[in-house]
């Protein structure tokens, strides 16, 4: 149970703002013998709930903006409602991806609506984990 407790706290700490790696947990709880089943369910329940601290932190940015410290321009802002809305919401399919916190963010920040949030990051987060066991286990 401490492998799988483990597991769930590497992937929340990866997909939030802090720098984490989950990969590394989960190829080491594979090889030892864990069901793959198992690790792809617990590790995109925890990737998933991780990317809503940080979808969160995004919606609590949004209303920041008239502080001088919020971190994008009013320029970069336009220049993101633009790049959004060629791409739309179907962005957060790539929340998997290096850049995915930075997607998961600036969804917070344009209010999102949290289902579509959740549906769409869960289908990428589970989808990244099944391709590793897979990938694993072609080996």
């Amino acid at each position: 149970m401490i492998g799988l407790s483990g597991l769930f706290l590497a992937a929340l700490l990866a997909a939030s703002p802090l720098p984490f790696q989950s990969e590394i947990v989960f190829l080491g709880l594979q090889a030892a013998g864990w069901p793959a089943l198992a690790l792809v369910l617990v590790a995109s329940i925890g990737n998933t709930l991780g990317s809503c601290v940080t979808y969160a932190l995004g919606r609590w940015l949004a209303d920041q903006h008239d502080h001088r410290w919020f971190p994008l321009t009013p320029a970069q802002m336009t220049r993101a409602k633009i790049w959004w809305g060629r791409w739309g919401f179907w962005l957060l399919l790539l929340s998997w991806a290096p850049f995915g916190d930075m997607i998961v963010a600036l969804s917070g920040v344009l209010r999102v609506p949290v289902p579509v949030f959740l549906l769409l990051v869960a289908i990428a987060k589970t989808g990244r984990y099944i391709a590793l066991a897979a990938a694993v286990s072609a080996l």
